[in-house]
């Protein structure tokens, strides 16, 4: 049986309103002028608000002579197609490279005639894998099955396992110096598996490395500001821990704006933050999982990373990265991360203190599940060593 590696499901995040006085992804939007003589694609800053100062506040993200080249490894797929479409829009994307194993010519084409300047070259099979990744400053994975009714993100391990260990393997042959954001699932696991293959294959960097865990922000921001009636746009919830479950862990005490919740608000709202995967793969009733709000999370985070690499210095996002900085006993775990010009500059770890007694509790309980994702991660990739690619 065929496997399309963009089929996979994911959770996706939130994009904040399209707002130039809010900070967070930064897309396109059609503005016409007035006199009606002409038209123009512009960038519009879409930025979550910060708690922290913001360097060179004021000043406008200009996409550099050339932009970024981004390669997306299973775009074929339900997240796959509306994520290129977005990646599409971005003002620093000079050309955006398309792979996967079938029905990638027409992707490449509906998205060649929408009039942004990014360059669309599609690249179906292995054979093709290398020039796909080429010269990549951004490689994203969002390849491999969705979960089904009754299934938990573990369930995909035997099959997403293998798929991500293929491309990260190309990756490190053809684009060893790129971020990898990978958003196959069971994320507790494939990027442990993607840390391993890069030592093995000795380009192992854990600062461009990351696990997309933006959809769970997203969630818990739009939540969040539907339960106590606050303006979507203000909301900022950080989400910590993994990507799966109980490892899901908002941290409702650090949201902003500032917010009192009821005991009881705390743990519906944080059930419902660690299930909402569920909620639409049960919603769609078999018929996939979480593609939409997922391509959009990750347009959200890929466009963060973009901007740190041209220079921002004022970006910040939650993922799920290689760091002990935030939990010692752990070696990776989501949680704020600043990004710059070389992937992760920074680990918030301060956000872990300070926490109430349920946050602190939840925290502990989730220590065990997550290593042994962890675990298991690693040990596949000891156990599949990495070949070189052609």
């Amino acid at each position: 049986m065929q496997l399309r590696l963009g089929a996979s499901s994911l959770a996706a995040d939130h994009v904040s309103g399209l707002s130039s006085r809010r900070a967070a992804p930064l897309m396109c939007c059609f503005l016409g002028h007035a006199s009606g003589s002409s038209s123009q694609w512009q960038a519009v800053k879409l930025r979550s608000r910060r708690p922290w100062p913001r360097a060179g506040a004021g000043s406008r993200i200009v996409a550099r002579a050339g932009g970024y080249k981004v390669a997306i490894l299973g775009a074929a797929g339900g997240i796959g197609q509306p994520l290129s479409l977005l990646i599409k829009m971005s003002p620093l994307v000079s050309a955006l490279h398309l792979y996967d194993i079938v029905d990638v010519e027409g992707v490449t084409a509906d998205l060649g005639h929408c009039n942004t300047p990014a360059k669309v070259v599609g690249f179906t099979g292995q054979e093709d894998l290398a020039g796909c990744l080429a010269g990549a400053d951004v490689v994203v994975i969002p390849a491999g099955v969705p979960r089904k009714p009754g299934m938990t993100r573990d369930d995909l391990f035997s099959i997403n396992a293998g798929i991500v260990k293929e491309l990260v393997e190309a990756v490190a042959d053809h684009a060893p110096g790129s971020l990898i954001h990978i958003i196959s699932n069971p994320v507790n696991s494939t990027v442990p598996i993607a840390a391993e293959l890069l030592k093995q294959k000795g380009v192992y960097d854990p600062r461009k490395l990351f696990g997309v865990t933006t959809l769970d922000v997203v969630r818990a921001n739009t939540f969040v500001a539907e339960k106590k009636n606050l303006p979507l746009a203000d909301v900022d919830v950080p989400v910590v821990g993994g990507h799966a479950g109980a490892t899901i862990l908002p941290l409702l005490s650090k949201a902003r704006p500032k917010t009192s919740f009821t005991d009881e608000e705390v743990e519906e709202l944080t059930a419902r933050i660690q299930n909402a995967g569920t909620e639409v793969v049960e919603a769609k009733a078999g018929g996939g999982s979480a593609t939409l709000s997922m391509a959009y999370a990750a347009a959200r985070f890929i466009e963060a990373s973009l901007r740190g690499l041209d220079g921002d210095g004022d970006v910040y996002e939650c993922s799920y990265v290689p760091s002990q900085a935030a939990v010692p006993e752990l070696p990776f775990f989501a949680s704020r991360v600043k990004l710059g010009r070389d992937g992760v500059e920074e680990v918030v770890a301060a956000e872990l203190r300070g926490l109430t007694h349920f946050e602190a509790r939840a925290l502990e309980a989730l220590k065990p599940q997550l290593k042994a994702s962890i675990d298991k991660g690693v040990a596949y990739a000891q156990q599949q060593p990495a070949v070189a690619m052609a």
